[in-house]
C-alpha cells in the first residue's frame, strides 16, 4: 500500500499545500490573502497527497470551463517522486470523459505522462516578456467582468463567470474590451500581466491585449506604481499572431511549456484567438 493518502484539500490543509507550492517558487506575484490555489478550490478541484495531516508530498489542481478541465497544478516534492504520488493525483484529477487541457512543463516526462492520459501536444506556450511601451495602441475601454465573460466563454472553450469575478476583485486587475475582444490586465510585483484575454478572431484578440498593455501602462506613469511596473509578461501560445509582434519589439522568451489537450477540446479551445492566464488557464 502507498505511503500516502489522495483526498480533497479543506481549509487547514492550505498551509501545507502552500508549502510546496513555495518550494516550486508558484506563489511569487499573488497576494498573501488570496492566490490561485484559493481558486482551484472554489471553482475547482484542489487535491492533496498526504502521509501526514500536517504535511503535503504533492497536490494538483484543476480549474473549470463549464465541461473543459484545465490542469493547472501536478507537483510533487522531490524527495516524493517516483513513489507514485503524481500518478495518484492525476488519476483522480483527469478521471472521466470531457474535453481536458494542460501546459506541461519542458521536462519531457511531463509530456509522456500526460500523452498517458489521452492529452496530446497540441503547440508550445511561450511565456513572453518585454516592454509594455512602444507597441501599437489600438483604443480599449474598462469593462465589467458581465460584459466580457461571453467573449472569454467562446475563445476558451466554456464560461467562467465567477472565476473571472473572483480574478477581477483582487487589487490592481483590470478587464479591458473593444466589444470583439478583451483581455484581464494586472500590475503585479512590477510587471504588468496580462490574461486571460481573446476575441472573435485573432486579431480581434491582439488588438485587445496590445491596447491593454498601453492602457494599463499609460495608467501606470499617472498613478503610484514602480517605473519597473512598465514591463509586462503574457502567456502566448505559439500560434497566436502576437508572437512575432512581440519578439519583433524586442520581448524575451523566459519560459516555455507544452500547450496539451485531447480531442474533446481540440474542438472547442482556440488558441490562435485566445491567451490563458498563466496560472488560472
Amino acid at each position: 500500500m502507498p505511503g500516502f493518502k489522495v483526498r480533497a484539500v479543506v481549509e487547514d490543509d492550505m498551509p501545507a499545500v502552500r508549502h510546496v507550492a513555495k518550494r516550486f517558487g508558484l506563489l511569487t506575484g499573488w497576494p498573501a490573502a488570496c492566490d490561485f490555489l484559493d481558486a482551484e478550490r472554489a471553482f475547482g478541484t484542489l487535491l492533496i497527497a498526504s502521509a501526514d495531516p500536517r504535511a503535503a508530498q504533492g497536490f494538483g489542481g484543476t480549474l473549470r470551463r463549464e465541461a473543459v478541465t484545465h490542469l493547472g497544478d501536478l507537483f510533487v516534492l522531490r524527495e516524493h517522486q517516483s513513489s507514485g504520488v503524481g500518478r495518484a493525483l492525476l488519476s483522480n484529477l483527469l478521471a472521466g470523459d470531457g474535453p481536458k487541457v494542460t501546459f506541461a512543463s519542458s521536462d519531457p516526462r511531463a509530456v509522456s505522462l500526460y500523452v498517458r492520459y489521452g492529452l496530446r501536444p497540441w503547440c508550445p506556450l511561450l511565456y513572453l516578456t518585454g516592454p509594455a511601451a512602444g507597441l501599437p495602441a489600438p483604443p480599449v475601454r474598462e469593462a465589467r467582468v458581465e460584459d466580457v465573460a461571453p467573449l472569454d466563454a467562446r475563445a476558451a472553450g466554456g464560461a467562467r463567470p465567477d472565476t473571472l469575478a473572483w480574478y477581477a476583485a483582487i487589487p490592481g486587475v483590470t478587464p479591458y474590451t473593444t466589444d470583439q475582444g478583451y483581455a484581464f490586465a494586472r500590475v503585479t510585483d512590477g510587471q504588468i500581466v496580462i490574461g486571460p484575454a481573446g476575441g472573435e478572431t485573432p486579431q480581434d484578440c491582439a488588438q485587445t491585449v496590445l491596447g491593454a498593455l498601453a492602457a494599463t501602462a499609460e495608467g501606470i506613469g499617472a498613478g503610484p506604481f514602480p517605473q519597473a511596473a512598465r514591463t509586462a509578461r503574457i502567456a502566448v501560445p505559439g500560434v497566436h499572431p502576437l508572437v512575432p509582434v512581440l519578439i519583433g519589439a524586442g520581448w524575451r522568451i523566459s519560459d516555455m511549456d507544452t500547450f496539451m489537450a485531447n480531442d474533446a477540446a481540440l474542438t472547442m479551445i482556440h488558441p490562435s484567438r485566445y491567451i490563458p492566464h498563466p496560472d488560472l488557464g
